[in-house]
């Protein structure tokens, strides 16, 4: 007999739809898997066998092929154990074949036939073509985020066995319950515990209020990474539909989610500086799941001690910083993850350390090139606030003065965003040139001081359309504003400090 049932797998942060097709018939006793499988699906065959002996359930001594369609298409993971198996119970009459036909399923199983959870949930359960999906109960919540209303939760497969041939004891349809708008609590530390760095706080509300790239250059200890551990706190809770595209990917990945299987609060990737290009970027040879830049899409990428990142690394991030997406190409296939992120980045002025710290350098002038050059010119340039941390004075440490809080910080933050959305745009990042000149209009003196800039070689073209961008979000910030005035314009320009003077190059 032939019994079909509804599945599928995960092909970056999508799901492809994929028929179990089961043919039982006599003949010598075999089992044959077809339809381009990985190992982990070729492996299901000795799991599926010991769930069902496991379950009560009979093992078919007959001729068992299975068909994974589309046939082209490369199938990996474990999440067809599930369909795979009942598919062989509908084939071999153990249950009627018309009780699958409203059904899909997804999950891998144990050798004691219960159901377990697999990567990319969400992503699964969209793609599955059936009214009702049979899922894992440890990634119900996540299904039901994409499929309200029509998701079972399995414990094993002895229980779906009992189920599809009495549907009156099936498992029980299961309703999401979705967080409300701005209910997520994040955990980020406060920003009242860094004490001084006037500019560098006013430059992280800035990164946070209208989305610009951040580098922060100083010396070991002087609060860059503290600083940006505090980014995350200050960010809104994120829209339903940036939400559910953040979640996609955490799904993908097999990141942990929060309690009802939605993130609603921009997420914090910080990647250790030896990560390999596949690990940052993303791909592989099978499964082309996201790496970190699109694991930070919709929150921030922080990259600590960014001079020790390689090279292709760190150029590997221009496209994305650019576009949005990053695109992976394989010999096989071709993939687009998300990748919008806000990147915030430290480093040391010199491999020592001590480059901006009043001579006590002790690198030579070689090493301090070498070390300057592994950040190229172009990305160099994507960053719209580039400043100078330096140790605050132990006056400022010692005392006992008290810093605005991330909640006050945040507040505004929100405020300078709600003026942005007036404009269609999340934050004055994503202004395109045409809405550059209709949003951030500049004044005589703030054209004239532009000009001189551009001829003095001091910015590029990209460069004179972030530091219009970052101009309008201090204007917001301040609330002051419709035309950039020539003062705002020289402090957003302030803000992005040339990188040679900080840098400390020869």
């Amino acid at each position: 007999m032939l019994a079909t049932v509804s599945s599928a797998v995960v092909h970056g942060v999508d799901g492809r739809s994929v028929s179990v097709e089961v043919h039982v018939s006599n003949g010598l006793p075999g089992y044959t898997l077809v339809g381009l499988p990985d190992a982990s699906c070729r492996e299901s065959r000795d799991r599926v066998r010991a769930a069902i002996l496991s379950s009560g359930l009979k093992w078919p001594t007959k001729r068992i092929t299975i068909n994974l369609a589309p046939s082209g298409v490369r199938k990996q993971g474990s999440s067809l154990d599930l369909p795979i198996a009942l598919g062989l119970l509908a084939a071999s009459e153990q249950i009627p074949i018309e009780s699958l036909k409203r059904f899909g399923a997804v999950g891998e199983l144990g050798l004691d036939g219960s159901v377990r959870a697999v990567p990319g949930m969400i992503c699964l359960a969209d793609a599955v073509e059936a009214p009702e999906i049979f899922v894992p109960s440890d990634g119900a919540e996540q299904a039901a985020v994409v499929r309200p209303g029509s998701v079972r939760p399995a414990e094993n497969l002895h229980q779906l066995a009992v189920g599809l041939g009495e549907a009156d004891v099936l498992p029980a349809v299961l309703e999401a319950a979705l967080p409300e708008a701005g209910t997520c609590v994040t955990s980020s530390p406060d920003l009242a515990d860094v004490r001084g760095q006037p500019l560098a706080r006013w430059a992280l509300e800035v990164a946070a209020a209208g989305g610009h790239h951040l580098l922060m250059i100083g010396p070991p200890g002087a609060g860059k990474t503290m600083l940006a551990s505090r980014l995350a706190g200050l960010l809104p809770s994120l829209e339903p539909d940036r939400a559910l595209s953040v979640t996609r990917v955490h799904s993908a990945a097999g990141l942990a989610l929060p309690s009802g299987g939605l993130l609603t609060h921009p997420p914090f990737r910080a990647p250790h500086h030896g990560a390999s290009m596949v690990a940052m970027v993303g791909g592989g040879t099978a499964a082309m799941r996201p790496g970190e830049i699109s694991c930070a899409h919709g929150g921030v990428l922080f990259l600590d001690e960014l001079g020790e990142f390689s090279v292709p690394i760190l150029d590997a991030l221009r496209q994305p910083l650019e576009q949005g997406v990053v695109r992976i190409s394989r010999a096989a296939r071709s993939i687009t993850l998300p990748a919008n992120f806000l990147l915030v980045a430290a480093m040391n002025p010199c491999p020592c350390g001590e480059g901006g710290a009043g001579g006590r350098c002790r690198c030579s002038d070689a090493a301090r090139a070498r070390y300057s050059r592994r950040l190229s010119g172009p990305l160099l340039d994507r960053f719209d606030l580039r400043v100078e941390v330096r140790p605050p004075a132990p006056a400022v440490l010692l005392g006992g003065g008290k810093e605005e809080t991330s909640a006050i910080v945040a507040d505004r933050i929100a405020r300078a965003r709600a003026v942005a959305a007036t404009r269609g745009v999340r934050c004055n990042a994503e202004l395109s040139n045409s809405e550059v000149e209709r949003w951030a209009p500049l004044s005589a003196d703030a054209t004239q001081f532009l000009r001189i800039a551009l001829e003095k070689g001091e910015l590029t073209g990209r460069g004179l359309r972030r530091v219009r961008t970052v101009a309008r979000t201090i204007a917001d910030l301040r609330g002051d504003e419709l035309v950039l005035s020539a003062e705002t314009v020289q402090a957003a320009f302030g803000l992005r400090a040339t990188p040679r003077s900080v840098l400390g190059t020869p």
